[in-house]
């Protein structure tokens, strides 16, 4: 005689081995430690209120590590996220949201940071320890003062222009800073520049606090450089050529250039300052890069030389390449063993 299945007390004995599986999940606890996290404080919308860390002023700090624990499945999710690069190890600060709205250092539990996050309530698990366990942050209120604006190229360096306007903008900035810095400071790119010396352009200006931090400042500026300085036409007769080479071809190979004729008169449009500097103070007028690839071709070989320009000169417009890049013809030449120990000596 058959029996009858009771498949109730199959799907209790399944939930009941579910259970047993999830309560030994929850009991076995594993840990996790995750290094280099970083806390960034968020741009504050108050133009009068500073937030940094510590004393260098940074808006970002780095944890060394974040001890966690939980249950396994939570964790080995962690880890999978972390192998993958997708666990996110950012995590922003609004100081005002910590209470900390009057000037003054306040101390910040990192632990008890990381622990209310949304990034942790996502990932289920619990902040055992971080390393630090505190850091420092500190307000400023910051003062309104007229500073004058300054231009300068990509490279950080001061450019004189026909004018600003206006010629003066306030920004809320330190209240002991006086003399030279109270600038607000505008970069322009080398296509700028050249614009600039026909048609005034727009940019806005920032100012630059400790630790790297940088605040725009809501005035526009119209910025009018200089006309560009006539160009004279030059022939340089005594054109030096150089090579560069890596250290793994110095001692092994010679440079035979088959060319050099080609090479010895450059014909330029500069500015008299900027074609003495061209030609008295480089060490080498013409360059010709050699890459290690090039030892594995015998035969004769082919590369648009390079003009070394003085960058203070091209940055000004003063000095350019009146002709055709030249291509150098050359072949590199394996020294013998006796001459790359001479020429290593």
């Amino acid at each position: 005689m058959i029996k009858k299945v009771k498949f109730s007390k199959i799907a209790i004995v399944i939930f009941l081995t579910a259970l047993i599986w999830v309560w030994v999940d929850l009991r076995l606890d594993e840990r996790l430690s995750i290094a280099d996290v970083t806390i960034n404080i968020t741009k504050s919308t108050d133009p009068s209120v500073w937030f940094s860390f510590n004393e260098d002023g940074g808006s970002s700090v780095l944890i060394d590590s974040v001890e966690l624990k939980g249950p396994a499945s939570r964790v080995a999710e962690a880890k999978r996220m972390l192998d993958k690069g997708t666990l996110e190890r950012a995590y922003f600060l609004d100081p005002k949201r910590q209470g900390m709205t009057d000037p003054g250092t306040y101390s910040l539990n990192v632990s008890d940071f990381v622990k209310h996050s949304e990034q942790m309530q996502d990932l289920g698990l619990t902040v055992e320890s971080c390393d630090p366990e505190s850091i420092s942050v500190k307000v400023v209120k910051l003062v309104k003062k007229s500073l004058i604006v300054r231009c300068f190229d990509e490279n950080n360096a001061a450019i004189q222009v026909e004018s600003t306007e206006p010629a003066r903008v306030e920004a809320f900035v330190l209240d002991d800073w006086e003399g030279e810095k109270l600038s607000a400071k505008v970069q322009m790119t080398q296509r700028e520049i050249s614009q600039a010396r026909s048609t005034a352009i727009e940019k806005r200006p920032y100012i630059e606090l400790p630790g790297g931090q940088t605040r725009d400042i809501p005035t526009i500026v119209k910025i009018k450089m200089p006309p560009a300085e006539d160009l004279r036409q030059y022939s340089i007769t005594t054109a030096t050529l150089g090579f560069c080479l890596s250290d793994n071809l110095q001692g092994k190979y010679e440079v035979e250039l088959l060319n050099p004729t080609d090479m010895s008169t450059v014909l330029i449009k500069a500015t008299p300052a900027a074609k003495q500097a061209y030609e008295l103070q480089q060490p080498f007028q013409i360059m010709l890069y050699i890459l290690d690839d090039d030892k594995n071709v015998a035969t004769e070989q082919r590369r648009t030389v390079s003009y070394n320009f003085p960058e203070e000169f091209v940055r000004r417009d003063e000095i350019v390449l009146n002709q055709s890049p030249v291509q150098a013809r050359f072949r590199l030449v394996p020294l013998s063993s006796e001459s790359a120990e001479k020429t290593t000596e």
